[in-house]
């Protein structure tokens, strides 16, 4: 007799939404020169490292970290000129993304961006079941007012993604302008300023209590921690206020909250390798101008370029065949044949200024 076969049942179902959608992917592979992902070209000072692990040493690991971590969040406010009140940390900007949304979108709520921009605005919205309303840019990919305004009357957005400087393109929005946005926005504007420390002013001028504005930052870029997977926020004290209903209990864990902690004791260390970066960053674009390439303005530590005769994707193709990886935007909406380039340090942009010209030649 046969045995009976047991019953397989169907796996579970993600929501209907969630089954439809795409990941969020930026492949790697290995490569001797990686400049897709923004990251800074330097690790931490030996400094951080040596007193990160000596308050490590001390650490009782079988207690739960400060839930609120306050001690970071103080020292983040130091930092700028608030209190911790003000500031709410989580583990990478992408988590305080999700954070504002949990608490400020959901289902029957909308959220507002400006493409092209960061690809998670927009992903994470949906995954809270936030609605998207999509705006254009103008030619050059600036932000237009005139589309804000539209955009923001018809669909009045609970919330209004800024992000600058602008990923993928690198441009910088004005005070002008963002307090423009501001004034037309029927709910909360966040200005993602992930790479903020790279451009000439901050959004962090307009933040006060009275106005429904937040700023995100991350560790990750010019502290040279994207291994530790460190964000913040900073905004009115009433916002942060209704995010912390929502983060999950002792989010940020112990290693992470000494590490952002001690980061900012290294400040002059962390600026002067911000003002290297963006020195190198004039010279590599000054060498992409004398290429057959297009090139935007940037404000961040990557370049937007486009390849005037050549496929993105034969260009990219190539790079890669000479062990140069940078990021293919061409999927991203009106970036066709787009390429972007992190800064790295002289001699990886040497050798991929090199690869390029050959690639192009």
């Amino acid at each position: 007799m046969t045995p009976a076969q047991p019953t397989v049942r169907p796996p579970l179902s993600p929501r209907d939404d969630v089954a439809l959608m795409d990941g969020y992917h930026s492949p790697q592979v290995d490569v001797a020169v990686r400049l897709n992902t923004n990251e800074s070209p330097h690790p931490p000072p030996a400094a951080w490292r040596e007193a990160l692990a000596a308050e490590l040493a001390d650490v009782a690991w079988h207690r739960y970290p400060d839930r609120a971590a306050l001690g970071l969040r103080r020292a983040i406010g130091e930092l700028h000129a608030v209190g911790p009140e003000q500031v709410l940390a989580a583990n990478g900007s992408n988590e305080v993304l999700q954070t504002l949304l949990l608490a400020y979108g959901g289902a029957g709520r909308t959220a507002a961006t400006f493409e092209p921009t960061y690809a998670l605005h927009s992903h994470i919205a949906r995954i809270t079941g936030t609605d998207v309303a999509v705006g254009e840019r103008t030619d050059d990919l600036a932000l237009d007012l005139e589309e804000v305004g539209r955009v923001l009357a018809t669909a009045e957005p609970a919330i209004t993604f800024l992000c600058s400087p602008n990923n993928p393109t690198g441009g910088v929005e004005t005070e002008e302008t963002v307090r423009s946005v501001v004034d037309m926005a029927p709910g909360l504007v966040v200005v993602d300023e992930a790479y903020g420390q790279f451009a000439p002013w901050s959004a962090l001028a307009v933040v006060d209590d009275g106005t429904p504005l937040a700023v995100t930052r991350t560790y990750s870029k010019t502290w040279s921690m994207a291994g530790a997977r460190l964000g913040y926020l900073v905004g009115p004290a009433w916002l942060v206020a209704d995010l912390e209903k929502v983060v999950l209990p002792y989010h940020l864990d112990v290693v992470k909250q000494a590490a952002g902690r001690l980061a900012l004791e290294y400040r002059d260390e962390m600026e002067a390798r911000v003002a290297e970066v963006i020195e190198e960053r004039g010279r590599v674009v000054a060498v992409l101008g004398g290429l057959d390439v297009d090139v935007w303005p940037s404000g961040a530590n990557f370049v937007l370029f486009r390849p005037r005769t050549r496929r993105g994707e034969t260009v990219w193709q190539g790079l890669l065949d000479r062990s140069v990886l940078v990021r293919n935007c061409a999927s991203w909406p009106r970036l066709d044949d787009c390429l972007r380039v992190t800064i790295g340090t002289r001699a990886e942009d040497d050798a991929f200024l090199a690869a390029l010209a050959e690639v192009l030649g």
